[in-house]
């Protein structure tokens, strides 16, 4: 079996669809410790699949390790194949989460979808999997729901 090569320090085109996108990651160096890695994501987008307007989101994602990580570049090319794709916000933040959850087997892992308003209703998805460990700090999200002017 060839060796992997990660998209790590080399070109690499958007993928055209979540589909497409392959997922890397590697060995955690701290896997005897408990603690969270968090990637936030301020320019998230989607698709919506009734209109074909673009909805944007701040994505958030913290996890409890076990023996994997997530490579961030290709969760980032992961993130941005969602931009010409149909899903709801709802379908997105979950998917996205049991993506991450089937690849990694963390801990615990939750991912919090803040959608700007369109329509005049904001939709926030939050989604978790596993059992946060007994003395692990997990700061807030610290994305503010939204509030209209006044």
């Amino acid at each position: 079996m060839a060796k992997k090569t990660l998209p790590l320090g080399r070109p690499a085109a958007t993928p055209a669809s979540p589909a497409e996108a392959v997922l890397d990651r590697v060995r955690n160096p701290h896997a005897d410790t408990n603690y969270v890695a968090r990637f936030t994501f301020p320019e998230f987008t989607v698709m919506c699949p009734v209109t074909g307007q673009p909805d944007f989101a701040t994505l958030v994602i913290d996890y409890v390790p076990r023996g994997w990580l997530v490579e961030s570049k290709s969760l980032k090319l992961y993130l941005n194949s969602f931009r010409n794709h149909g899903a709801f916000h709802e379908e997105c933040t979950v998917a996205i989460g049991k993506k991450l959850v089937t690849l990694l087997k963390p801990k615990w892992l939750r991912i919090g979808g803040y959608f700007h308003p369109r329509g005049g209703m904001p939709i926030d998805v939050f989604w978790q999997a596993g059992k946060l460990p007994a003395g692990v700090w997990v700061p807030e999200q610290g994305v503010s729901t939204y509030r209209a002017r006044g």
